[in-house]
């Protein structure tokens, strides 16, 4: 169910007239990591809206002590949320989204709810079949126990710094844990993991929508949790649409690009593409 402030961006949003933009966070962070991002858009010209996934808290000081609040979000539950406020606004909207929001933006796109859509390091879909080390390592915390599909699981300093922070010194790092991860549902990653033994995976992307709308992938050059070869077989999939589909790599940036020091370049490339496609 949309929550009040939920709502009442959409409102706003309605009644500015501005061309909307909806923003998808992914595992272990909330609505607000978004901030700077919404200010850098709003001051371009645009209304943004960014939703939490179904009851999520508005802090991460209540996510923190409230994990149950998080457990058994699964990928279509999440997607259906997004898709319902989308409803409500008047514009189609941009939409972009990081890691599983990255996922579940391509997802919103397939819909044909989205005149534009960013996908940045997303969580990969079925028929995504590449699965590096790295990332294996980084769901550990969460796949390693098959009882985890139903709760939710934090990440310590150590596994978020590994997963998250791996591009960024040890103080900012530090700082930024202390700031942003929250409880995370573990039911997404499990969802992923069996994809492409689950033709009614919930991961899947119905990629040949001709009202997609443009697309762009980002890729942090570092990231560990979605490496390269896991966002350029998500861009494989969807580069013969007939809408434009760019990818881009960013030098020496991990998974935390979209809120650590460097969100700025990331942010900056994202609204280009926006501002260019925006119908």
């Amino acid at each position: 169910m949309a929550t009040a402030r939920e709502l009442g961006e959409v409102e706003k949003a309605n009644a500015s007239g501005l061309p909307p933009v909806v923003f998808v966070h992914g595992l272990w962070l909330l609505a607000g990591s978004w901030a700077p991002w919404r200010e850098m858009f709003e001051a371009a010209g645009f209304a943004t809206i960014a939703p939490g996934w179904p009851d999520d808290p508005e802090t991460v000081a209540e996510g923190r002590a409230n994990p149950r609040l998080f457990a058994g979000k699964s990928v279509g539950a999440v997607t259906s949320h997004y898709a319902e406020l989308i409803g409500r606004l008047k514009r189609k909207p941009a939409i972009v989204g990081h890691s599983f929001g990255g996922l579940i933006t391509q997802k919103l796109a397939g819909m044909g709810l989205a005149t534009v859509s960013v996908p940045i390091d997303p969580a990969p879909g079925r028929g995504v079949l590449p699965l590096p080390l790295s990332a294996l390592k980084a769901s550990f915390p969460v796949l390693s126990n098959p009882a985890n599909r139903s709760k939710a699981v934090m990440l310590t300093y150590g596994q978020f710094r590994f997963a998250f922070a791996n591009a960024v010194p040890e103080g900012e790092a530090r700082k930024l844990y202390d700031e942003f991860p929250v409880p995370a549902p573990g039911l997404p990653l499990f969802q992923a993991a069996v994809a492409n033994l689950n033709p009614g995976s919930q991961t899947r992307v119905n990629r040949a929508n001709p009202d997609r709308g443009p697309m762009k992938f980002l890729s942090g050059q570092r990231d560990n949790t979605v490496p390269w070869a896991i966002t350029n077989a998500s861009y494989k999939k969807q580069r013969d649409h007939e809408s434009v589909t760019e990818i881009e790599e960013l030098p020496g940036r991990g998974h935390s690009l979209v809120f650590d020091s460097g969100w700025e370049q990331v942010a900056e490339t994202a609204l280009v593409f926006v501002q260019d496609h925006h119908g």
